[in-house]
């Protein structure tokens, strides 16, 4: 299953299909069912495309305005290309977006944060801790309204718990058929027809979501033509992918990386525009590319989470990430007087700077921290984060010689 990252996987340069107007997710007419004909095929960025209206959970998550909640790392199934993080792949944790959730708090602030329409949430598997799934469906509908949709994606097709969780006031599901039930759905694969015949009478949408193996495009295409026959609301494509956890795997299977398209697997995204393209359908199918994850929804994402919370000081740049300059401390004891002296000398007001006792280091707007920070006893930085609730830093630039000193890169000058 696919989790929102922060690394950026698009490291080859976007061909003519990749491109689409600025305004491609801003323009409401792009998202209207009623105005999607089924047969009329539609290209996004990133070389994204699908026939048919996108579900609700697909468009929000495409404006940034989705919180993914990864509710366990926990799952049964392990398939071999899951693209889980090791620091969550099987492990019982609990993260709103890239914050950790120690308490319900930490949920409803992050959904803040960034505004959220809606909750995508994932794993692992849900439904291996279907208490706790439930728990945060309730307080997200009591927190923001009935309004504030949200979507599940799980391996399990179990009838019992997704009723449950469709009393409780999920929206849509989204299963995940693995891979070698791939076909009519018959036999082994009957459970999963079941839940998806079932489900229109809990009043909860549901789709199936698989990633494209190329060498079984075939017993895809043939999956397809069972879910039609079922009447599924929808059908995800997400363009098979390289990552930490699952590159041995990956590569031991003889896949290999896609030299136009960053992180993906050579040969997933050409199954998955043919199958789009080729295959009239009567119900909606989407393709999901990689690069789309990362250079669409968590730039998204990211944009209006920095509106939200970067400090007024702060600079936004146009991929989401924020820049601000940092004074380090060497040593004292007493931060917040030491945080005034660094205020003085860089000619700043008490309104312009922040201290983050955390990381014994004041924060504070790049441009008067350039022109005094080679007057600076402290090490002094430009830096570059994501607005995200780790601020993970994704660059550093030495602004004095104490800084340099401090890196271990040469010095002189600024």
């Amino acid at each position: 299953m696919r989790e929102a990252t922060t690394n950026d996987a698009s490291d080859s340069p976007a061909t003519a299909s990749d491109r689409a107007p600025d305004n491609a997710f801003t323009d409401k007419r792009t998202w209207v069912a009623s105005m999607i004909p089924i047969d009329e095929l539609h290209r996004l960025p990133m070389a994204s495309s699908h026939r048919g209206a996108l579900s609700e959970a697909c468009v929000q998550c495409a404006e940034g305005r989705k919180m993914v909640l990864f509710v366990t790392g926990l799952c049964r199934f392990r398939c071999f290309y899951c693209p889980v993080s090791p620091t969550r792949n099987q492990k019982d944790v609990v993260y709103a977006n890239e914050r950790r959730v120690l308490a319900d708090s930490d949920v409803v602030e992050e959904a803040r944060a960034i505004g959220a329409a809606g909750t995508g949430i994932t794993g692992g598997d849900p439904l291996g801790v279907v208490d706790r799934v439930e728990h945060y469906v309730r307080l997200l509908k009591k927190e923001f309204g009935s309004s504030h949709h949200i979507h599940l994606y799980t391996h399990e097709p179990n009838e019992q718990k997704l009723e449950r969780l469709a009393a409780a006031g999920l929206d849509e599901f989204r299963l995940h058929i693995p891979h070698y039930l791939w076909g009519p759905l018959s036999g082994a694969g009957g459970a999963y027809r079941s839940v998806l015949e079932a489900a229109p009478a809990w009043g909860v949408r549901r789709g199936v979501e698989v990633p494209v193996l190329p060498e079984k495009e075939a017993e895809l295409r043939r999956l397809l033509l069972a879910l039609e026959a079922i009447g599924v609301d929808f059908v995800n494509l997400n363009e098979l992918e390289f990552s930490e956890t699952n590159d041995r795997l990956l590569r031991e299977r003889g896949y290999r990386t896609d030299p136009r398209n960053g992180w993906g697997v050579r040969g997933s995204r050409a199954v998955a525009e043919r199958i789009v393209r080729e295959m009239r359908l009567s119900v909606p199918v989407h393709y999901c590319s990689s690069r789309f994850k990362d250079g669409v929804q968590l730039r998204q994402r990211l944009l209006r989470r920095a509106e939200r919370t970067q400090p007024a000081f702060a600079e936004r740049t146009g991929d989401g990430t924020v820049v601000f300059g940092v004074v380090e401390t060497t040593g004292t004891s007493d931060l917040p007087r030491w945080a005034s002296s660094v205020a003085r000398r860089v000619r700043i007001g008490p309104d312009d700077y922040r201290l983050d006792v955390v990381r014994r280091r004041v924060d504070l707007a790049p441009e008067p921290l350039r022109r005094a920070a080679i007057r600076l006893p402290w090490p002094a930085f430009e830096v570059e984060v994501y607005p995200t609730a780790d601020a993970l830093e994704v660059e550093r630039a030495p602004l004095n010689d104490s800084a340099r000193e401090k890196m271990g890169v040469g010095g002189g000058g600024t």
